[in-house]
């Protein structure tokens, strides 16, 4: 009895599967095995790729005083159109919410989405999605005034806190101090921008959201200098390009995109020395720019794709500090997203 009821169970789950299987909408790669067009076709024929950024986050992507663009996840945009078309400008941008962006992605309204969305294993498996890398290693920080009595994450017991309601954030937030027994007062606003300024009015003690966005956040206040992030995080958010599953070539195009640019900082090949390092006789150096080796064929790209990246984008660490790091309004430090020979963790699989 117990064998026939077994077999029930199974039986129904594998209908119940299969009646999935057939609901579910065909994916890029299913398209072009049944002689349809895959991502490539359809964004050459375009003529141009697709982008899903935010609305506007200073470092990541927001449009300048020009309306042009920028931003460290921009370029990675513009990374895959160089790779493609020899031309980094061929991108068309979409503001997305973070409610939107998913379905933009799945709908096939964009492309890529290039939007600081954090890899996470839902998301890989139950909204059918590809993370294609990671270009930024993030997480859930705290910010507090500079001459705050709060110099580590012990400090905050009993603290004000200001978050942005219904997000994560407060679940890791409630968590952290679930686990430490610590204390604290929760104020909770509709976007991350209340919830700064109630820090900067002195309405809280601290603001908590991922580091990523409290930087951009700082870069807009009044006084800048006058705030700092702890130095601990309390969450793990890796943050990389997202494509739709099915489609492994697209998929494939967008990840060594991105590893083309951590090759090329681990390499020394940069934007300004591209050209004459198409001499160069170290091995890794010649597949990379494709002066040796036919590796941009096999994701339906010249063998030169690398160098286009390169020229017109530059190497990660360029992109970094231009949009990030030193040389930007937000000055992060490279930290967890240095290269691993510098004890970070950004790591070039090998072109080869």
């Amino acid at each position: 009895m117990k064998f026939l009821r077994n077999v029930l169970f199974i039986s129904l789950i594998s209908i119940a599967l299969t009646l999935s299987s057939c609901a579910k909408p065909a994916t890029e790669g299913e398209a072009n095995a049944s002689g349809e067009k895959s991502t490539l076709e359809i964004v050459k024929e375009r003529g141009k790729l697709v982008l899903g950024v935010t609305a506007g986050v200073p470092g990541y992507s927001a449009p300048n005083d020009s309306g042009k663009w920028t931003g460290f996840d921009v370029d990675l945009g513009r990374a895959v159109s160089a790779a493609i078309f020899g031309d980094p400008d061929l991108v068309e941008y979409r503001p997305l919410s973070a409610k939107e962006r998913f379905t933009a992605l799945q709908s096939g309204e964009i492309d890529m989405l290039s939007r600081v969305t954090t890899w996470t294993a839902s998301r890989d498996g139950e909204l059918s999605l590809t993370f294609c890398g990671v270009n930024f290693y993030d997480g859930q920080g705290f910010m507090v005034g500079k001459d705050s009595v709060i110099k580590s994450l012990k400090d905050l017991d009993g603290a004000t806190i200001a978050v942005q309601a219904g997000t994560t954030t407060e679940l890791n937030l409630a968590d952290y101090f679930r686990k430490n027994g610590m204390e604290y007062e929760l104020i909770t606003f509709e976007k991350n921008e209340q919830a700064a300024a109630a820090l900067e009015s002195g309405r809280a003690d601290a603001v908590t959201s991922d580091s990523s966005q409290l930087y951009a956040l700082r870069s807009k206040f009044k006084n800048p200098d006058s705030f700092k992030l702890l130095p601990t995080l309390v969450s793990k958010e890796p943050l990389g390009p997202v494509v739709r599953q099915g489609d492994d070539q697209w998929a494939d195009i967008v990840r060594w995109s991105l590893l083309a640019m951590i090759n090329a900082e681990e390499l020394g090949v940069t934007s300004s020395n591209v050209e004459s390092m198409l001499t160069s006789e170290n091995p890794s150096i010649k597949r990379l720019l494709g002066t040796e080796g036919e590796i941009g064929e096999g994701f339906g790209l010249d063998k030169d794709w690398a160098y286009k990246i390169i020229k017109y984008v530059g190497n990660y660490g360029e992109s970094f500090d231009r949009n990030l790091g030193t040389g930007s309004p937000l000055n992060i430090a490279r930290g967890y997203n240095a290269l691993w020979t510098d004890g970070g963790l950004q790591y070039g699989f090998p072109i080869r």
